[in-house]
């Protein structure tokens, strides 16, 4: 048991730890903009799913942003998919172990496991390194594996390192990322862009969510309805008694 505790208290302090070390950028997301999450579903299928798959995802699901059939299959499917197959990536894993050292991970429930504004954070922040493999490095995520696959729409940024000294005199290391070669797309436009690619990767990592939460509220006030009847039927079967 004591291990146990130990175990957990450790974890705890790393998830902190890491919390603080990285400072994460408030991800604009709305689950309820359609327009948004079709926007999403198409970055995703054109620039993701290259590499990553995301084989809970059906690609039927994108019914419940508003695509019906016929747009799914003109506009998201490339290689003879089914409507209804999952998101199979074409790439094997014995070829994504020998370019990318691993192959890359499954992205149906990523939202959930490294939550919105971190995604937000880590598409907006790679920056140029050319100490790494791939020339490409990240605020969020230090020594990435992954290259930066949207680099020609947001261009390329180098981390500015800055020192300055406090009151007391201690030094304090600040970076900040500056935009040295624009890209396709104007700064604005990339930030909207990867809103609308995190906004469709939440809704990806549980599609049914909005459903579950409408009937969460209709069994709450079912219940609310049904305990004022018997409430009701309580002091009726009870007022001789008192």
């Amino acid at each position: 048991m004591k291990k146990l505790l130990f175990m957990f208290g450790l974890l705890l302090s790393l998830t902190v730890q890491a919390n603080e070390d990285v400072h994460l950028d408030k991800a604009p997301i709305n689950p309820s903009n359609l327009p948004s999450l079709q926007r999403g579903a198409k970055v995703f299928v054109n620039y993701c799913l290259n590499c990553h798959s995301a084989t809970s995802m059906r690609y039927n699901r994108l019914k419940d942003i508003g695509l019906t059939d016929e747009q799914i299959k003109a506009n998201l499917l490339f290689a003879g998919e089914k409507v209804g197959e999952t998101m199979q990536v074409g790439m094997k894993p014995r070829d994504a172990k020998a370019w990318f050292g691993a192959p890359p991970p499954d992205l149906s429930v990523i939202a959930r496991s490294r939550t919105p504004d971190w995604l937000y954070t880590y598409l907006r922040g790679f920056y140029r390194d050319e100490t790494r493999p791939t020339g490409w490095n990240n605020v969020a995520f230090a020594n990435v594996g992954m290259p930066h696959a949207l680099w020609e729409l947001q261009g390329e940024q180098h981390l500015q390192v800055q020192e300055t000294k406090d009151i007391e005199g201690n030094a304090v290391v600040s970076h900040h990322l500056v935009l040295a070669k624009p890209g396709k797309m104007a700064p604005a436009e990339y930030d909207a862009m990867v809103a609308d690619l995190v906004n469709y990767l939440t809704f990806m990592a549980e599609p049914a969510k909005s459903k579950r939460l409408q009937l969460g509220i209709i069994v709450l006030l079912a219940l609310a309805f049904f305990f004022m009847i018997a409430f009701a039927l309580k002091k009726e079967f009870w007022k001789d008694v008192h």
